[in-house]
């Protein structure tokens, strides 16, 4: 039986009566949680750690040579300023992307 299938069938039990309101709440938690591979966020609960990470990244105003790009990501990564220039540089000379991505994240990450 598949997740959907599952799924279908603990509605099919709440709405006659079989599962309480709770106990459906958990039993689909429990199917989401196994089909995705860690708990399924809900209304009401914490976001997960990848969503303040992400909510978090801005560029520098300090540490910055063009838009602050590297110092922001190194800020929010721990690593040194000077490795996040090396990897857009060697991203930009081997694949051309590094100054796509870039200017991209310069237009999209708001500064602090």
């Amino acid at each position: 039986m598949n997740d959907a299938d599952e799924l279908n069938k603990l509605a099919d039990l709440h709405a006659r009566g079989v599962l309480s309101d709770d106990e459906f709440a958990k039993a689909k938690a429990r199917v989401l949680e196994r089909s995705v591979g860690h708990a399924a966020p809900s209304y009401g609960n914490a976001p997960g750690p990848n969503v303040g990470a992400v909510n978090g990244l801005r560029r520098a105003r300090v540490d910055r040579w063009i838009g602050g790009v590297c110092g922001g990501i190194a800020r929010s990564t721990g690593l040194d300023a000077w490795v996040w220039r090396l990897i857009f540089t060697v991203l930009f000379l081997a694949f051309g992307s590094g100054i796509l991505v870039y200017i991209l994240l310069w237009i999209f990450v708001p500064e602090e």
